[in-house]
């Protein structure tokens, strides 16, 4: 199992990733950085009311997350044999560069940083996407939940003992999430723009992690 895979680095990816939503909602003017399918919500009733500007504030950061997604795909394609540096540290380097950002940047340019944190989660949830061998999300919850659920009936119906582990895991990833999401709406209400920042402390814990597995092996 990768380093990358264990639920501890998971955790923290998904923590990071309930705080940036949280965030990106209470301080950024009401945009998902993660949950797309909102976003897609809000921008078709916008642009069916007329309301063109407020239609944008939501399809940037859906064209930011794709991009996101992209960029992804291409650095592990181009860095997946580097024997220097890690095709994911290389992410999570452009990560806490993206929220770094954010953090500085003043309300008028909320959309900017809507579209930086939609990026950043993109190229997260396109790099980490197994726990434990389970494929998961670490910046949203329904596909988790889905899973989740549906081994924990499994377990019950079988008594599979790998079902229920998987189970745990998916409401393990969930449990994180919330705690994070809540952290990142009350912390935001003090902390205001530079709320993000804990996301980037969190993600230098990720990178380091990563460091020092493959500096031991």
């Amino acid at each position: 199992m990768q380093t990358s895979e264990s639920f501890g680095l998971s955790a923290l990816l998904s923590f990071s990733g309930g705080l940036q939503d949280a965030y990106t909602y209470n301080v950024r003017g009401g945009v998902f950085a993660n949950a797309q399918t909102g976003n897609v919500v809000l921008m078709s009733q916008s642009f069916m009311l007329g309301n063109r500007y407020t239609a944008l504030r939501y399809m940037f950061p859906l064209i930011a997350f794709a991009l996101g997604i992209f960029i992804a795909e291409r650095i592990e394609n181009k860095f997946k044999n580097s024997t220097r540096l890690h095709w994911r540290q290389i992410i999570l380097l452009l990560e806490m560069i993206a929220l770094t950002v954010v953090g500085a940047l003043p309300a008028e340019l909320n959309m900017a940083a809507n579209v930086l944190v939609s990026f950043s989660c993109a190229m997260q949830v396109q790099t980490f996407r197994t726990v434990k061998g389970y494929g998961y999300a670490s910046t949203m919850c329904i596909g988790n939940l889905r899973s989740g659920t549906a081994s924990f009936s499994q377990y019950l119906r079988t008594r599979d003992r790998d079902a229920l582990s998987k189970a745990l895991h998916f409401f393990g990833i969930i449990l994180f999430f919330s705690i994070g999401a809540g952290t990142g709406g009350v912390l935001s209400m003090h902390l205001g723009a530079v709320t993000i920042w804990i996301s980037v402390v969190l993600l230098l814990a990720v990178a380091i992690m990563m460091i020092q597995k493959y500096a031991k092996e």
